[in-house]
Formats: structure tokens, sequence, C-alpha cells
């Protein structure tokens, strides 16, 4: 089994040795960046699987780092590490792309708990894309899993990586009300609970790229007092 590839992006050098130690005994491959900049640097050359990245760092903060990776497209994982611990702090973590978020001082069995229910979540997708990578056209609009892109009326449509995530998800399950909680579970994963506004935000911002009149959405619908479902209408298939 290939051994998965974890950058650390933190500028405390104990704490960096310390994590890098616990992953490389869980059979982790890991190499460690100091700062923002040279750890942007590393994000980009694409081969690792999992970015472990602190919030606070010199020159080049993670919020930049994270959302400079997600601009480039490049979906890597995205753990963040920070020493604060307001709800600010986490939901804008969670909404320029990162896929989890820890509160320092943490436990080194915690850090792991997250790394390997990140990697479980991948390993799903990754099936799932397998299963279902072919195109998807409903009505207008056009969805190729495999490349991660979307159209509507044949423009291209610019998506965060949660945003393509959460898409892709309505469109594979039409019809179906999700709440927010369940599109947390599912499109966030393990850790999110309680943050439900964080949803709206994303919902809110898909309509504006995707709907011609968001305040009438036309595909992702508001089921008042239960959550949100996509259009009931037949997808197609086209790859």
């Amino acid at each position: 089994m290939v051994k998965k590839h974890i950058l650390v992006v933190e500028d405390n050098v104990d704490m960096a040795e310390l994590v890098a130690m616990h992953l490389r005994d869980a059979s982790y491959e890991v190499e460690l960046a100091g700062d923002g900049k040279a750890g942007l640097e590393l994000a980009l050359s694409g081969r690792f699987d999992l970015i472990i990245l602190d919030l606070m760092l010199p020159g080049l903060d993670g919020v930049s780092v994270c959302r400079h990776l997600r601009e480039e497209k490049r979906y890597t994982p995205v753990l963040m590490l920070t020493a604060k611990s307001t709800e600010f702090d986490r939901v804008l973590g969670l909404e320029i792309g990162a896929d989890d978020y820890l509160t320092k001082p943490f436990s080194i069995r915690e850090l792991l708990a997250r790394v390997k229910a990140i990697f479980r979540r991948m390993h799903a997708l990754a099936e799932n894309e397998t299963e279902e990578g072919a195109a998807i056209t409903v009505a207008e609009m056009h969805i190729d899993p495999e490349r991660r892109m979307v159209s509507v009326d044949s423009r291209e449509v610019e998506l965060t990586a949660k945003e393509f995530d959460l898409l892709l998800h309505f469109v594979r399950h039409p019809g179906r009300v999700y709440s927010r909680s369940q599109l947390l579970d599912t499109v966030w994963g393990y850790g999110h609970d309680g943050y439900e506004h964080t949803v709206n935000s994303h919902i809110n911002r898909l309509r504006a790229k995707i709907e011609s009149d968001p305040s009438q959405p036309r595909y992702i619908q508001t089921v008042w007092g239960v959550g949100y479902k996509f259009v009931d209408s037949e997808a197609t298939g086209t790859g």
C-alpha cells in the first residue's frame, strides 16, 4: 500500500517536529514548511495527499495559503490548526475551503483521528467518482465530475472545492430534501456540528453563480422548515 504524503506547515518548530514524529509513527510520509510562502510553494507541487496548515504563520497566513490553493484549483485536503477558537475563525476556515479544523492545544490522538477521517472521506469520494464519473446535464447546466467543471448556458462557472462538492451531491440526489446538518455531515464531514449557517452561505454563493435569478432559484430550492433540495427533474448522463 502506498504511503500517504502529508505536508505540515507550522512555524513552531517543536510543534511541527512533534506532529511529524507521530504522523511518521502512523506510517505517513511527512515534509515540513516553517512559513506560509514555503508551504504554498510545496503545496502547489501537487505531491501531497493532505496539508496540515497552521492559521497563524509569518508572512503569508494559513487563510491566504488555503485561498491561493483553491484559486489554483488544487483540491488537496486541508486540516487547519489554530490557537484561536472563536466561531468566526472556524467558519472562515471552512468557507475558504479547509476540510477540517483543529484548535490548539489538541491531543495527538485527536489529530490522528482527524487525519484518518479525512483520508476515509477522500477514499469514499474517489470510489464514488469512479462509479459515477459520467458528466451530468440538468437543463442548461453541465457538470463534469472528473474535471470538476461546471458550465451554465455554455459559460464556465468558477466554483470553490466545497461549492462543487455541494452541487455534485445535490445533482446526484435530485428531489431529496436535506437538512443543513445532513449536508454538513455529508459534504464537510466529521467535526462541523453546530455550523449549519456555513451551509446557508455556500448555498447563497452557489445560487449567485448558477441561477439566472438567485431570488427565484431554479436548481437549488429551499424547503421551508427543513432544508434544501435540488430540482426534481431528470438529469442526463453525457459521458
